[in-house]
């Protein structure tokens, strides 16, 4: 799976899980603050990572992921590592 369809896929849930305006998502945004995540939110987005990507996401993975751009740069990683397998 290419960056781009990544980056849609996880912009359409985020979109509907998470009822953000399209528009507050950009890469460099903050996506605790764009999102107005809680620690419960963050329970959210791991079910719905592991159910769009097919992986299991750990709390301590959400350690360096500031922006959008890391969290697209995180699931692009796991799910190509997936598919090297």
């Amino acid at each position: 799976m290419n960056k781009e369809i990544i980056t849609q896929k996880i912009n359409e849930f985020l979109v509907e899980e998470f009822e953000v305006e399209p528009g507050k998502i950009s890469a460099e945004g903050n996506l605790k603050e764009t999102l107005e995540l809680d620690s419960l939110d963050y329970i959210d987005l791991v079910v719905v990572i592991e159910s769009n990507f097919g992986f299991k996401v750990k709390p301590e993975d959400f350690i360096g992921i500031a922006t959008f751009q890391d969290f697209y740069d995180y699931v692009e990683g796991r799910v190509n590592a997936k598919e090297l397998v």
